[in-house]
């Protein structure tokens, strides 16, 4: 631990942070056809910096889409939209894969997912439903050392999952909507929601939320317990350095709120990831006790 730390922190004192804002189109409207337009015509105008690829399938008969941003051999994650309803999150991700191709992340490749859930986005729905016709939260439906409301009843999820696991991916970041906090593990149903690494996440997301000086903490602790979230899973499972930030105060924002939320948040997860560690964290199983009825306490609203 003591290694990956004092490397946390040599590459964060010689970091120069960047300043510059996003200016990004947004848009309340936008569809996931208009989505993959955007990403086609990013890729076309910046070959050789941007790729698209493909996830793999969703439950609703469409591809699930991304981009590949730089060519450096450290691979980093954002993805946006496991719940539908959040429009906000997939503005927020167009508008840091628009800058990070103007000014790519030196030795990173960052794989940018805009929207995961893609029946759920199309009709402003958080739930997604898979071929059998039930209705699934994307963010339970990860395994998690305290239970789960999958595992992977989605194939958008499995797909998320076989990524990160094929492609080694280093930090890993969640974009939602609903109220401002920086959050990392554990955010599980249990009350020893510590990791080795908790001075670790503190100064990632110290930095992350440098311009709107937003909340951070354990996701139990800032917002409520969520048993089978990807983001407990990242950690737990491969020692993803995995936050979960939810952005702006609503989950219908309005135009100027789409340009605040940008503005506000793309120089902190900019730098961010150009500060972060570049392994994984060596020491990510779950010790602690589960607490089954901090469970009850999960209202799926974030």
């Amino acid at each position: 631990m003591r290694s990956i730390i004092a490397l946390f922190a040599l590459t964060l004192s010689a970091f120069s942070f960047v300043t510059v804002a996003a200016h990004a189109e947004v848009s309340t409207t936008r569809t996931y056809n208009d989505v993959k337009t955007w990403m086609h015509d990013l890729a076309e105008h910046n070959p050789g910096v941007v790729t698209p690829f493909i996830l793999g399938d969703s439950d609703s008969g469409d591809k699930v889409e991304g981009l590949k941003i730089g060519t450096g051999p450290i691979h980093n994650l954002l993805v946006a939209t496991h719940h539908g309803n959040e429009y906000g999150s997939t503005e927020l991700a167009i508008a840091f894969a628009e800058a990070v191709t103007k000014s790519p992340i030196a030795n990173q490749t960052l794989y940018v997912i805009p929207v995961l859930n893609i029946d759920g986005f199309n009709n402003r729905d958080r739930y997604e439903h898979s071929t059998d016709g039930a209705s699934n939260d994307p963010n339970r439906d990860y395994p998690g050392p305290c239970g789960t409301e999958g595992p992977f009843h989605l194939k958008s999820t499995q797909a998320l999952a076989n990524l990160i696991d094929r492609e080694n991916i280093i930090v890993s970041s969640t974009i939602h909507t609903y109220w401002p906090v920086v959050a990392y593990p554990w955010g599980i149903s249990t009350q020893d929601l510590d990791t080795p690494y908790t001075p670790d996440y503190v100064k990632l997301a110290q930095t992350a939320s440098e311009v709107r000086q937003d909340a951070y903490g354990n996701s139990t602790q800032t917002i409520y317990p969520a048993d089978g979230a990807y983001e407990d899973y990242a950690y737990w499972k491969f020692g993803i350095w995995s936050l979960l930030f939810e952005v702006g105060n609503s989950h219908t924002p309005s135009e100027a709120d789409l340009k605040d939320i940008v503005d506000g948040n793309v120089p902190g997860l900019i730098n961010m990831y150009a500060s972060a560690p570049t392994t994984r964290a060596p020491h990510h199983d779950f010790t602690g006790k589960c607490d089954l009825g901090a469970r009850l306490m999960d209202m799926h609203i974030e």
